[in-house]
Parts: structure tokens; C-alpha cells; sequence
């Protein structure tokens, strides 16, 4: 083996062992966020800013479902206990986005100056589903 390959695989392994700690970083920051949302869900320890009035209206119908936030809250928190597992995670990242995908649409339409939140949790969804793309590669086959 020559100089030249071994200093490669070093710096494939620098490079995979970085991006293994990048993951690990997001999939522990958005697990801890997930859980303490939903949590809040059901413990109600964070106060709700008002709506705006469209606003208002669209959340008061989703609330009076009796469903959708409970639902909501477990999807949260199962979703951050596999993150921070690393158990079932890629399946509970796919399941979750269309939640998160609705809370920053939501806040798009509605209220505007509290997308960053929205934006933020919607953003680590989607890199850690990119880190997970492995994972989809056989769904994702013709």
C-alpha cells in the first residue's frame, strides 16, 4: 500500500467520523427540541402567544377536533425518543416531517414573525432526513 492511499483513507476517515459528529449533533438537538415541545403539549409549561385572528379561527377548528394536537404531542415526543436512541429513527423523522411541514406552512400564512421556530425545527428535519438517505435508498428504487 503507498503513502498517497493510506493518507487518503485517513482523510476518509477524518471526513466520515466529522460527519457521523454532525449528525449525532443534529439528531440531539432536534430530539431534545422535539421532546420538550411535546411535552408541552400535554403539560402546557411553555404559554401560547395569541394568534392572529385567521389565525385564531384555523387552530381553534384543529382544536376542537379533541385529535390533532395530542396526536401532534406523541408524534413529538416518540420522534425525539428515537432520535436520541437512534431507534427507529429514520421512519420516525419521515413521520413527523409533514407535522413540522404544517407548522411552518401554518406560520407562512398566519403569523409570519414566529416562522423562525417553525423554520428551524423544519430545517433540522430535513438534514437529518438527508443524513438518513441511506436508510429510504430501497423504498426509494424503481
Amino acid at each position: 500500500m503507498s503513502q498517497a492511499t493510506t493518507l487518503n483513507q485517513a482523510d476518509q476517515f477524518r471526513q466520515t467520523t466529522f460527519n457521523d459528529k454532525i449528525v449525532l449533533t443534529l439528531r440531539i438537538l432536534f430530539g431534545l427540541g422535539l421532546i420538550v415541545f411535546g411535552l408541552n403539549k400535554f403539560l402546557g409549561f411553555m404559554p401560547q402567544p395569541v394568534p392572529p385572528a385567521d389565525g385564531g379561527q384555523f387552530l381553534g377548528a384543529l382544536a376542537m377536533s379533541g385529535y390533532i394536537f395530542p396526536i401532534a404531542g406523541v408524534v413529538y415526543l416518540l420522534t425525539g425518543v428515537a432520535l436520541l436512541t437512534n431507534k427507529f429513527a429514520p421512519l420516525m423523522t419521515v413521520v413527523v416531517f409533514p407535522i413540522l411541514l404544517n407548522a411552518f406552512l401554518y406560520h407562512a400564512r398566519f403569523d409570519p414573525a414566529g416562522i423562525a421556530g417553525a423554520a428551524v425545527f423544519l430545517t433540522l428535519n430535513v438534514l437529518v432526513l438527508i443524513a438518513y438517505k441511506p436508510a429510504y435508498d430501497p423504498l426509494l428504487r424503481p
